[in-house]
């Protein structure tokens, strides 16, 4: 898929963050674009943005949805057929998502769950429902949003972190199984799986507005309401990459017909590391010792 335009995308999780910034360049690209979210007001904001870009003749709609009801997103394809009058698609990009649900051993199970099922089964449920669509295009691709802790399921020794690293695991392994079973059932669909380090989103501030206060974000215990959304923001705010960054190296990798995209500098240098010595991936410093580097380098440029 070398040109976006005159193309149909889905993109979930369009609100924010990567999800906005990827319906924003979609859409200026000449691509009509079907969004969902759980917040209308955050899609109302993505939709006004890019089709402030767009040319003419691009549609760009929105659908209140979250990804881990099966129903919802039924009724979320259904709405993309009629309001695009189509029967086909030819890009998914499952990227909505949430942290927290971190401890397994003693954390709240309902969060555990919860984290999981957006961000597990959100990809599962818009897989099932889209991929026909898919299949009924000319060609096709299937964008799933993974993490860096898909491959390193941690966020140092001193933070529990297995709800979303078990997701962020599986969304991966499914995504690297589809390569084959789309080469053997679907050849003109191809599968990319998108393992972003620290990008400048609102994930850390939506956690926390899906947990409440009572969230186990990393650094987050015994603080405040408004130290938590402090840190949240600078989350948001400090970031190596930006969302807008993200969203370019993405597409750019569709367009490359590549499988595996990591996304930024981060990503890269943790991906390099867990190869190297996977076996001290969990060790107290090995982390410590990636950023340190990693800030040293940056600071070199």
């Amino acid at each position: 898929m070398k040109d976006f335009s005159g193309k149909i995308a889905v993109v979930t999780g369009g609100g924010a963050g990567m999800g906005r910034a990827l319906t924003r360049q979609l859409a200026e690209a000449g691509c009509s674009v079907a969004i969902c979210d759980v917040s209308e007001e955050d899609m109302a904001e993505s939709i006004a943005a890019a089709e402030k870009d767009a040319p003419q003749g691009v549609k760009v709609t929105g659908f209140k949805a979250d990804v881990a009801d099966e129903d919802a997103v039924n009724a979320f394809r259904d709405h993309v057929r009629e309001e695009h009058d189509i029967d086909h698609i030819h890009l998914l990009i499952n990227n909505a998502g949430i942290g927290g649900g971190g401890g397994f051993v003693n954390g709240p199970r309902e969060n555990w769950e919860r984290t999981f099922n957006v961000c597990w089964y959100g990809v599962y449920n818009n897989a099932r429902a889209f991929m026909p669509m898919l299949v009924a295009a000319d060609e096709g691709h299937i964008v799933n949003v993974s993490s860096v802790n898909g491959f390193w399921a941690s966020l140092g020794p001193d933070t529990s972190h297995t709800a979303y690293s078990a997701a962020k695991f599986a969304v991966k392994g499914f995504t690297e199984a589809l390569v084959t079973d789309l080469r053997l059932n679907a050849p003109h669909v191809k599968a990319s799986v998108v393992m972003p380090g620290h990008i400048g989103t609102k994930i850390a501030l939506n956690t926390m507005r899906e947990f409440g206060t009572q969230t186990d974000l990393p650094g987050t215990a015994g603080q405040t309401e408004e130290e938590a959304i402090q840190r949240g923001e600078e989350f948001r705010d400090n970031a190596i990459t930006s969302a807008e960054q993200a969203a370019e190296i993405i597409l750019q990798g569709v367009k490359d017909e590549r499988w595996r995209i990591l996304v930024g500098p981060d990503a890269e240098a943790i991906d390099k590391a867990v190869r190297a010595t996977p076996e001290d991936a969990y060790t107290g410093d090995f982390g410590t010792s990636i950023f340190a580097n990693l800030r040293d380098a940056i600071g070199a440029e």
